[in-house]
């Protein structure tokens, strides 16, 4: 029987240059995972992600960018691609990971985990599945989900959250 996993640190997942990055590399900041795409009409959401990862990550707060093609082929590129366009559209400086599956049999065991742990608007009766790109999990310092977010949820919306998360409210 496995070990029961309580935080996003027994992950790690590959960036898009090929490094493996180890989430425990991490340990001790707030953490925002998203799953992205560049074709997407969410997209423009990179810009506000952005500006919380350089409003914050002094204080210790990080975006995890996981590109996914999963829904409407909406980030069909290669990573070299997807990385051009969210430095030349978007100035991304936060870590951009390989392409990700969040759903289905091939998804990531990060995103199985974080589904696990907050389920979204239909609970078990959607098991958990993310609809769509720029759902949002945001991560307290000991590698908890606290909160999943919606791809409406504009970025800035998250702000209040994340300054508690910091402040260790």
């Amino acid at each position: 029987m496995a070990t029961p996993v309580h935080s996003v640190y027994a992950f790690s997942a590959t960036l898009l240059d090929g490094r493996t990055m180890h989430l425990d590399e991490l340990r001790g900041r707030v953490l925002l995972i998203v799953n992205t795409a560049s074709q997407c009409g969410f997209t423009p959401q990179y810009a506000g992600l952005e500006r919380l990862y350089r409003t914050y990550r002094q204080r210790g707060f990080e975006v995890l960018g996981f590109p996914c093609n999963q829904f409407g082929g909406q980030e069909p590129g290669t990573g070299a691609e997807i990385m051009e366009f969210c430095v030349r559209n978007y100035e991304i400086s936060f870590p951009l990971f390989a392409k990700t599956d969040v759903n289905g049999l091939h998804a990531h065991p990060l995103f199985r985990f974080l589904k696990e742990e907050k389920p979204g608007m239909f609970g078990i009766f959607g098991a958990g599945n993310i609809r769509w790109n720029f759902t949002k999990f945001l991560v307290d310092r000991s590698g908890g989900v606290v909160k999943r977010y919606a791809p409406a949820t504009e970025p800035r919306k998250l702000a209040g959250a994340i300054e508690r998360l910091l402040d260790g409210a």
